[in-house]
């Protein structure tokens, strides 16, 4: 694996993954929605004013690839989430959140494909969320939230067919689960969270030592790469935590 294509990487989980990539040698194209971030790291090339939710986005990352291979993974980590109650639905918000979180991938991802930068051997990851998943539902946690969970569900629901499309031509298409991380803030200090909680290096990690076991025979499906340690509802749908796997393959 040597080109690497990230979707949203000027913080959190999307920052770190470009940071270890590049200090591991890789190639890494970064985008930013606006500008950049104004640290400097050997290895990753920015690109700026990268929009997933505009429709020219893949043209714009074609007009900034130098390489003469495509790439060998692609990494979707930009994503929007609103809270909302049961009673203060947010119309804007939640078109939003499916834009960024569903629509704007797929669009991604097919113009992508057509420029040639994702093709053959390629790997695609999508960073949604266990709150995607509409068999881990429970009343243990309750409702609310609803463009947050439908708009990962809808995420889940292009990357199986995507996986479809593209398995003939031998790309690789995934959804993950990196665990909940932990808020950092202004100050650069991460707040504690909830226990389970991780900071975006951690999570990155994990879900670099998961991408090293993707390929072919994991496309088409749904992972928590850090297990189900962060997932409330995961005993009472999947059983006992001490009977669950880590990494976990979880339901749609």
């Amino acid at each position: 694996m040597r080109n690497i294509l990230i979707v949203g990487a000027t913080r959190g989980l999307g920052h770190s993954l470009a940071t270890q990539y590049a200090k591991d040698g890789k190639t890494v194209y970064a985008t930013a929605r606006y500008s950049h971030t104004q640290t400097i790291t050997s290895g990753i090339n920015w690109m700026a004013n990268i929009d997933i939710t505009r429709q020219g986005c893949a043209r714009s990352i074609s007009a900034h690839w130098q390489e003469e291979t495509e790439a060998d993974l692609v990494v979707i980590c930009a994503g929007y989430f609103a809270s909302e109650t049961s009673s203060g639905l947010d119309y804007d918000k939640e078109v939003a959140m499916y834009k960024t979180n569903a629509i704007g991938p797929l669009f991604l991802i097919k113009g992508l494909v057509e420029t040639g930068i994702v093709k053959k051997n390629s790997r695609v990851v999508l960073v949604g969320g266990e709150s995607g998943s509409i068999g881990l539902r429970h009343e243990v946690e309750g409702a609310g939230n609803y463009g947050g969970h439908a708009s990962k569900a809808a995420l889940n629901m292009v990357a199986k067919l995507l996986s479809l499309e593209l398995k003939p031509l031998g790309i690789a298409v995934a959804v993950v689960h990196t665990g909940y991380l932990r808020k950092q803030n202004r100050d650069g200090f991460f707040e504690s969270g909830d226990r389970n909680a991780v900071k975006p290096d951690e999570a990155a990690k994990s879900l670099k030592d998961w991408i090293e076991t993707f390929d072919m025979g994991k496309t088409g499906q749904f992972w928590a790469v850090r297990g189900a340690a962060d997932i409330k509802t995961a005993a009472a749908v999947l059983g006992p935590s001490e009977t669950l796997s880590s990494p976990l393959e979880l339901p749609w």
